[in-house]
């Protein structure tokens, strides 16, 4: 059990944290497109 806490304890959350925004950012610009698409251009 021990060395599962140490696992949890030596993950740098914060990094993962970022690179999860980021990345729902970068997927966020082709939904928006293809949603726009799909609906004929309009908002």
């Amino acid at each position: 059990m021990e060395a599962l806490t140490s696992i949890i304890g030596g993950v740098n959350w914060e990094a993962i944290a970022q690179l999860t925004l980021v990345g729902m950012i970068m997927i966020a610009g082709p939904v928006v497109i293809f949603v726009l698409a799909a609906r004929g251009g309009d908002l």
